[in-house]
């Protein structure tokens, strides 16, 4: 399979509408629902303007935060001598790391106006974003970015940029693990009372182990290559402290409710 999709989704009175940005609603639709859902729950401790609310933030958290964070993180050189990138975010170039980080300052601030504690703002949160985070793994899909590396499994795809060989559909893989999989394992964890920051924990470790694992698959960018020893990454890196954090914050959080 050749992954040659149109970027553009449809236009309306001239202006395109690119798919990679309607991912992005997409996922925003989804933490809406899925916060909803559990607002609707009697112990929830939730109204529905409040999560209307968290959304809200939560959205301007991920966008603004992704694409300062790929400029820092991926891109900070190209940005110095082309500053008007940055509002190109129909081209892609949105970072993870950087999203997390903007959500994190999001909730925050909705935490100063609500006062629900936070730890417990972003337990709430948490099962909310993988399914995001999936659907914009599907927008890098559509865009033929991301690819992996050259395989002969069945399933390798060849995205034109890259050549003609056949390579790992590594988006795809994101899709599955940081999105579905990622979601699953959040969400039933969840489900039931666990200690403040459990939830959280859960996210950073899953989303880590995932990105760390699919990293192996996938081609690093052009431009910045591995840094070190002919397989680390950038996301590896990134993603390294974030499973640190996780695995502190699942330590404390049951040392604090040893019954839990």
């Amino acid at each position: 399979m050749v992954v040659n999709f149109d970027r553009v989704a449809f236009s309306i009175f001239g202006w395109p509408i690119h798919w990679y940005g309607l991912m992005y609603l997409i996922g925003i639709l989804f933490a809406w629902g899925l916060g909803r859902y559990r607002a609707r729950r009697p112990d929830s401790g939730w109204t529905t303007q409040q999560v209307d609310d968290i959304v809200f933030y939560g959205a301007l958290g991920v966008i603004l935060g992704a694409r300062v964070g790929y400029i820092l993180f991926y891109n900070f050189s190209v940005f110095l001598s082309d500053p008007l990138m940055i509002f190109r975010v129909w081209q892609g170039g949105m970072s993870f790391h950087g999203g997390l980080l903007g959500v994190l300052v999001a909730l925050w601030l909705f935490n100063r106006k609500y006062k629900k504690g936070y730890w417990n703002i972003v337990d709430f949160a948490a099962p909310m974003i993988p399914l995001g985070l999936g659907a914009g793994r599907i927008g890098n899909f559509i865009n033929a970015e991301l690819w992996g590396k050259p395989t002969d499994m069945p399933w390798g795809m060849i995205f034109p940029a890259a050549g003609p060989v056949a390579r790992h559909p590594t988006p795809l893989y994101e899709a599955l693990l940081e999105g579905l999989l990622l979601f699953v394992i959040v969400w039933v964890f969840s489900s039931r009372p666990r200690p403040t920051m459990a939830v959280s924990g859960v996210f950073a470790i899953g989303y880590s182990l995932f990105r760390i694992t699919v990293e192996f698959f996938r081609l690093p960018d052009a431009h910045l290559g591995y840094l070190a020893f002919g397989w680390l990454t950038m996301g590896m890196v990134l993603s390294l402290p974030l499973l640190g954090v996780g695995i502190v914050l699942l330590v404390l959080a049951y040392r604090r409710h040893p019954q839990a």
